[in-house]
């Protein structure tokens, strides 16, 4: 499964009454599309899927396949720290006409590698979707090895990693103990470049949402050996990437999309609003990157 190189992880946009707003979802993604997407990846963290109802799940699931339309790859958020709940909504999702789903590593349980092989094959056998792993332990406190994503690759429809624990031996190890067809992308937007430099295949972005077409003109200059110019956008773009995550995610990126005139409103509770001063420095950092 070819998912593309730069995949944004969506923010999930909210009324005034803090529900999901399909309009504004449309709006979102008709902006995502234009601004250097190749994917979507929906109901993950940054679309605050611990805030999320099963059924909210769905309807945004259900209704991003059908606005986007076959333009491109559309992959579902359907992990979470509870195996037979994640089965059970994958079964669901695998009938909305996703292209793929995403399993974030089960956190708070903090299960051994054997329990995290054992949770993950236990979900990619009850479906025929594309499967990519989510390894993020800054989140999810568990860290799974690259002995076990190896392991996992074996599956036929396990597909694909993000990776998002800023490992690089790790990386590599992956990358070189895995089949050529078996992606691995970053899951940090700064170490996308230097994930990409040792064999990874993109990134699963939050700077997207913002500046998809500068991290496109990236990826496009490394994949064509101008590597001084994709380390030069790189650099320029670092202070943004570091700064949507400079408060709690994903309320710097709503922020941002707000502040460009893509209105996804505000985040859900335990999340808040950033303050005036650090509205600011948002803005300002947006200013020196030219946006």
């Amino acid at each position: 499964m070819d998912f593309g190189r730069i995949l944004t992880a969506m923010v999930t946009p909210f009324d005034e009454h803090g529900q999901i707003d399909l309009d504004k979802t449309d709006q979102l993604i008709e902006h995502l599309l234009d601004n250097g997407s190749d994917g979507l990846v929906a109901g993950g963290t940054t679309g605050e899927s611990p805030t999320l109802t099963k059924q909210e799940k769905i309807t945004l699931f259900r209704h991003i396949v059908k606005t986007v339309n076959n333009r491109v790859p559309v992959i579902a958020g359907t992990g979470s720290n509870d195996t037979a709940a994640s089965i059970a909504l994958t079964k669901e999702v695998e009938t909305l006409g996703v292209d793929g789903i995403m399993l974030v590593a089960p956190y708070y349980n903090k299960p051994n590698p054997e329990g995290l092989y054992q949770h993950f094959a236990a979900i990619a056998r009850e479906t025929t979707l594309p499967v990519m792993l989510y390894n993020i332990p800054g989140r999810s406190v568990v860290k799974m090895d690259a002995d076990t994503i190896i392991r996992l690759s074996e599956m036929e429809n396990i597909v694909s990693v993000k990776e998002a624990s800023g490992d690089l031996d790790q990386v590599s190890k992956i990358i070189e103990h895995t089949a050529d067809d078996f992606s691995v992308y970053s899951g940090e937007d700064s170490i996308s470049l230097p994930m990409m430099s040792v064999g990874a295949d993109g990134v699963v972005s939050v700077a997207s949402h913002i500046a998809g077409n500068e991290m496109q003109d990236m990826v496009h200059a490394y994949q064509l050996g101008e590597t001084v110019r994709a380390a030069s956008i790189h650099r320029k773009l670092v202070p943004i990437m570091n700064g949507l995550f400079a408060q709690p995610s994903p309320a710097p990126v709503k922020t941002a999309l707000n502040m460009k005139g893509i209105d996804v409103g505000n985040v859900r509770l335990p999340l808040v609003s950033l303050t005036d001063s650090e509205k600011d420095t948002l803005k300002n950092l947006l200013k020196n990157i030219g946006i």
